[in-house]
């Protein structure tokens, strides 16, 4: 699940806790100050029956995330989970605002234990939730950052969980995509409100604004009509 506070881009993760980029560097063996702009990953993955073996789902050292690698996975889980995979991977465009390198967010959950793991982003509660019944139940949290497949996964389920949520009109002006998503950034409570008509406040409405940009360039990722 999105991490709910208002995000200002990559930029925002150049000024980080000490702590925190310290202990990146020290896992990577290079200093915070050369790669706290520069997001790469370290491979430290657990084999999946559920994810897929396509080694590009896993972090490769030194590689930059793009989430348009990523687009088989989308079709696959968004296809199984009964989900739009533009959606899914406009989800992922709009997570894509902190550097997904697996020891880095261990660094950084250690500085702030609620944070959120892997490229979706997702809470340790959204996720223990989302896997009840499913493939990937075995699994746990604290493997996203390692696994992106399955971060893939979670996300698609967690999308169609938002979904069922959702009443059979609402009032608000979005479209079901929009409301999943709101769901997704700020859980299906406040996604039931704004399909009531409440307005969104400045943390949710700027996530909507990056999704509604996304948009376009989600659908040519997953190869759909934009």
């Amino acid at each position: 699940m999105a991490e709910q506070r208002v995000r200002r881009g990559r930029a925002r993760w150049l000024v980080l806790p000490v702590a925190a980029l310290a202990g990146w560097g020290c896992v990577r063996g290079v200093s915070a100050s050369q790669d706290s702009g520069s997001p790469s990953h370290a491979a430290s993955p657990r084999t999946s029956a559920s994810a897929p073996a396509d080694p590009s789902a896993k972090p490769a050292p030194g590689g930059a995330y793009d989430p348009a690698d990523y687009a088989p996975q989308v079709r696959t889980y968004a296809k199984k989970a009964g989900v739009s995979a533009r959606l899914l991977m406009a989800i992922l465009y709009n997570e894509d605002y902190k550097p997904h390198d697996p020891a880095f967010e261990r660094s950084w959950q250690k500085y702030k234990p609620d944070a959120a793991f892997g490229i979706a982003n997702m809470h340790r509660a959204a996720f223990d939730e989302t896997k009840r019944g499913r493939d990937f139940a075995s699994r746990t949290w604290q493997e996203l950052p390692d696994d992106r497949a399955l971060a893939v996964e979670a996300a698609a389920w967690y999308l169609h969980d938002m979904s069922k949520q959702l009443p059979a009109h609402w009032a608000g002006p979005y479209s079901r995509e929009e409301l999943m998503a709101l769901g997704y950034n700020a859980g299906g409570g406040n996604m039931a409100a704004f399909a009531r008509g409440a307005k969104p406040g400045s943390q949710a409405a700027d996530y909507l604004a990056r999704l509604r940009g996304n948009w376009d360039k989600a659908a040519k990722a997953v190869g759909q009509a934009a």
